[in-house]
C-alpha cells in the first residue's frame, strides 16, 4: 500500500520544502546580484509562472496518475514499446547529482550558524571575516563533517516514515523559516542603505538586459523549483484527487515566489548599507553577510537567525530531494524504509565527498575556467543539462500523442476542487512551452564558459 501524506498542508509545505531551498537563499541572491537586480528579478517571476508553473503541474499529474516515483511513472503511463521511462533512471541520476553538491553547500550553512552562535563570527576584523570562508573550505574535516552531518540527519528523518518523519519535521520548519524570514525582513528596512538596496533589487534597469540574463533566470526557474528531475512527482504521487493540482501549485509558487523574494529583501539593504558588493558571486551569502553582521548591532544574533533560516530552507529541499530517491531505490529493489535509508544515506554520503573535497584536496580538478571545481562541474550537468531537458521530456510526454497525451494530462491535472486549466491553452502548453525550454538550454549551452574565455558561441564566431 503506497503512503499518504496526512494532510493538504503538509503536501503544500512539503512540495514548498521541496522548492525553496539554497536556490532561493543562496543561489537567487547572487544570481540576482551579478545579472542586474531588478531586470532579473522581473524574468525569474515572469518564468516562474509562464513556465515554471505548468512544468510543476505536469510532474505532480505523472505522479498522481502513476502513484510511483519517478523511475517508475513512465511504465505506467507510456504505451507498450516505448521508451520513455529511460528518463526515468535519469531523473534518479540527476537527483543523486544534485545532493552531491548540495548537501555541501547546506553543510556551509551549518557550520556558519555554529559558528556565530558560539560568537566567534563576530568582534573580529573584516579581514578575517572574510578569510574564515576560505580557512573552511581549505580543511578537508571540516569540509566533510558537516556536510556528513547533513546527510545523516536528513536520511535519519526519512527513516521514521512518510507523515512521523519527512511531514512532521518539515511542517515545523517551514513555519519557523517563514517567521524567522519575516524578523530578518523587518530589521533589513531599518539600515541607510535600505532605499538603495531595494531600488537595484526591485527597479527593473532594462540596460541590463542580456542574453545571459534571460538564462540564468529560466535556469534558476528551474533550479529553485527543482523541476525536471520529479522532485515533484513524487509527491504528487503521495496525494489524493479532492484537489486540482493547478491550483495547489500555485499556492507552492507563491510560498517558493515569497521566500526568494524577501531573501532577497534581507541581504540587498545589508550589502548597500555596509559597502559589499552585491554581484560577489555565490560567496554573497557567506564572505559578504558574514562581514555585514559582524558590523551590525547584535550581529552575533542576528547572523545566527540568517543562518538558521538559510539551514532550515536548505535542510527541507535536502529531506525532500532524499525522500524522491529512496522512493526511486525502494520501488526498484523492494527494500523497506529503513533498511534503504541506511544504504542510500550512505551511497549519498560517499558520493557527496568528491565535492567537499574539490576545494582543499582536489582542488588541482578544474573542469572548466581555471577557478572553477568539482562543485561547478556537478551543478552544470544539474542547472544546465537535468533541469531544463528534464522539464522539456516531461512537458513533451504530456502533451505528445506519442506520450500520455494532452486529453490524459489535463483530465488528471482537472480532477478535484479548485484551480483549473483550460483546453484553450494547447497550444501554448504544447508548443510554445517547449519551444522556449529548448531555445534558452541551448543558449545556456552556447554562451556558458567552458574554459578561461572560451565559449562555444565566442569560438563559432571566431571561425567566421
Amino acid at each position: 500500500m503506497r503512503e499518504r501524506l496526512g494532510s493538504r498542508l503538509g503536501f503544500i509545505l512539503l512540495s514548498a520544502g521541496c522548492a525553496i531551498g539554497v536556490g532561493n537563499v543562496w543561489k537567487f541572491p547572487y544570481m540576482a546580484g551579478q545579472h542586474g537586480g531588478g531586470i532579473f528579478v522581473l524574468f525569474y517571476i515572469l518564468f516562474l509562472v509562464l513556465l515554471g508553473l505548468p512544468v510543476m503541474v505536469m510532474e505532480f499529474s505523472l505522479g498522481r496518475a502513476s502513484q510511483s516515483s519517478p523511475v517508475k511513472l513512465y511504465q505506467k503511463l507510456e504505451k507498450p514499446g516505448q521508451k520513455w521511462h529511460l528518463h526515468g533512471y535519469g531523473a534518479l541520476a540527476a537527483n543523486v547529482l544534485l545532493m552531491m553538491f548540495y548537501t555541501s553547500v547546506t553543510g556551509w550553512i551549518l557550520y556558519y550558524f555554529v559558528k556565530f552562535l558560539a560568537g566567534d563570527m563576530t568582534g573580529i576584523t573584516n579581514e578575517v571575516s572574510g578569510q574564515l570562508f576560505y580557512n573552511m573550505q581549505a580543511d578537508p574535516a571540516v569540509m566533510v563533517g558537516f556536510m556528513a552531518i547533513v546527510v545523516m540527519v536528513a536520511f535519519l528523518i526519512l527513516s521514521f516514515g512518510l507523515q512521523k518523519g519527512v511531514e512532521r519535521i518539515t511542517k515545523y520548519m517551514m513555519i519557523v523559516l517563514l517567521f524567522l524570514m519575516i524578523i530578518l525582513a523587518i530589521n533589513g528596512f531599518t539600515l541607510s542603505g535600505a532605499k538603495e538596496g531595494l531600488t537595484f533589487y526591485l527597479k527593473p534597469d532594462f540596460g541590463k538586459l542580456s542574453g545571459n540574463t534571460i538564462v540564468g533566470a529560466m535556469n534558476q526557474a528551474f533550479f529553485t523549483l527543482s523541476l525536471g528531475i520529479g522532485s515533484m512527482a513524487i509527491f504528487g504521487s503521495y496525494i489524493g484527487k479532492d484537489r486540482s493540482l493547478t491550483g495547489e501549485s500555485v499556492n507552492i509558487l507563491v510560498l517558493d515566489t515569497f521566500v526568494a523574494i524577501v531573501a532577497g529583501l534581507i541581504i540587498f539593504p545589508a550589502c548597500f548599507t555596509y559597502d559589499v558588493q552585491p554581484n560577489a558571486g555565490p560567496k554573497l551569502l557567506f564572505v559578504s553577510m558574514a562581514k555585514v553582521f559582524n558590523n551590525m548591532p547584535g550581529g552575533r544574533w542576528w547572523g545566527s537567525l540568517f543562518f538558521l533560516f538559510m539551514f532550515f530552507a536548505a535542510m527541507s529541499t535536502v529531506i525532500a530531494v532524499c525522500e524522491n530517491i529512496l522512493a526511486c531505490i525502494r520501488e526498484l529493489t523492494g527494500w523497506n524504509r529503513r533498511k534503504a535509508s541506511i544504504i542510500c544515506g550512505v551511497a549519498v554520503l560517499l558520493l557527496s565527498v568528491p565535492c567537499a573535497l574539490g576545494f582543499n584536496l582536489l582542488s588541482g580538478f578544474t573542469p572548466f575556467t581555471s577557478e572553477s571545481s568539482i562543485m561547478d562541474f556537478e551543478d552544470f550537468f544539474v542547472s544546465y543539462c537535468a533541469l531544463p531537458l528534464g522539464s522539456l521530456c516531461y512537458v513533451l510526454f504530456c502533451v505528445s500523442k506519442y506520450g500520455w497525451g494532452f486529453d490524459n494530462f489535463i483530465k488528471e491535472a482537472n480532477t478535484g476542487k479548485g484551480l483549473k486549466l483550460k483546453k484553450w491553452m494547447r497550444p501554448y502548453i504544447a508548443y510554445v512551452i517547449p519551444t522556449v525550454i529548448a531555445v534558452i538550454f541551448l543558449m545556456g549551452i552556447v554562451n556558458f564558459e567552458f574554459a578561461d574565455g572560451l565559449t562555444i558561441l565566442g569560438w563559432i564566431k571566431s571561425l567566421i
